[in-house]
């Protein structure tokens, strides 16, 4: 089994949230549902140092408003009865990307839509011949074009993602997979709002998450995200992980692993860090 699905796996079932008061009166969402997963892969720490090596040379300045990022949507069937995504879902999902990244400096364009109907396709995981044959004969554009793919990746996971570092390697393998039922209005409430595609452009853009090396400093390499222990669920506002009373877990953050409704924001010093590793990975 790869590192991947061992990250990923989780029971997949829809359910509600049930909303509690902390003693200071702060609003806590908890998940009483179960959880789907990022499956996006951990770098190495070699692999990390080399990206911050590469990214620390990069001015900041190439996501400049303008920016625009044209997305070529490949929704993936497993058959005509299942995993259909309906083009007001893509619609949609774009208007929340440029809702969520507004003040990053990125914009984001539908430029193509297309459809394929394959059981094995549909069912691709990360590391898969399965992906690798899709995103092969799918695949649109260069290091700039966002390629999302909507497919059931299963174990749990809600998406993966490449992060900017791997296209040189990769560039066919370049790309965001989510699972069809997580874009907007889809069946997998609550993560069905188009945020766990945010996050998902988050990495694509080269962010970690927040949760990246528990309590350690700079795990995400983000200096003003706040330390946290581990992932969230639900919407745990008010949570201190860490024991910094001063700074509480970042649940709102679009990098945590909060429900689609908790998550609102990324930092400026995340904003800073999808400038560099743009112009350091995808500016060509």
């Amino acid at each position: 089994m790869t590192r991947p699905l061992l990250f990923a796996i989780a029971a997949f079932a829809a359910a509600c949230q049930a909303q509690a008061v902390t003693d200071d009166g702060a609003d806590i969402y908890e998940a009483d549902h179960a959880e789907l997963y990022c499956g996006t892969h951990e770098p190495s720490t070699a692999g990390k140092m080399s990206v911050e090596q590469q990214t620390e040379r990069m001015p900041l300045g190439d996501a400049k408003p303008g920016a625009t990022i044209d997305v070529h949507v490949h929704i993936i069937r497993k058959d005509t009865a299942n995993g259909d995504v309906a083009d007001t879902a893509v619609s949609d999902q774009i208007r929340i990307l440029n809702t969520a990244f507004h003040a990053t400096g990125f914009s984001f364009r539908l430029a193509s839509i297309d459809r394929t109907t394959s059981a094995a396709w549909f069912a691709m995981a990360p590391g898969s011949a399965a992906e690798k044959q899709a995103k092969f004969a799918l695949r649109t554009g260069g290091a700039r074009d966002l390629n999302l793919y909507t497919a059931e990746p299963g174990a749990g996971m809600v998406g993966y993602a490449t992060f900017p570092i791997d296209y040189t390697a990769a560039p066919n393998l370049d790309g965001v997979v989510m699972l069809h039922s997580a874009m907007p209005g889809g069946s997998s409430a609550p993560y069905n709002l188009g945020d766990q595609t945010v996050h998902q452009v988050g990495h694509w853009l080269g962010l970690y998450h927040t949760y990246q090396a528990a309590c350690g400093d700079n795990g995400d390499m983000v200096s003003d995200t706040p330390a946290t222990n581990a992932p969230a669920f639900g919407c745990p506002v008010g949570r201190d992980t860490c024991g910094d009373d001063d700074s509480m877990d970042p649940v709102r953050n679009y990098m945590d692993a909060t429900d689609d409704a908790c998550m609102n924001a990324f930092t400026e010093g995340q904003r800073q860090r999808v400038d560099r590793q743009f112009t350091a990975f995808r500016r060509y």
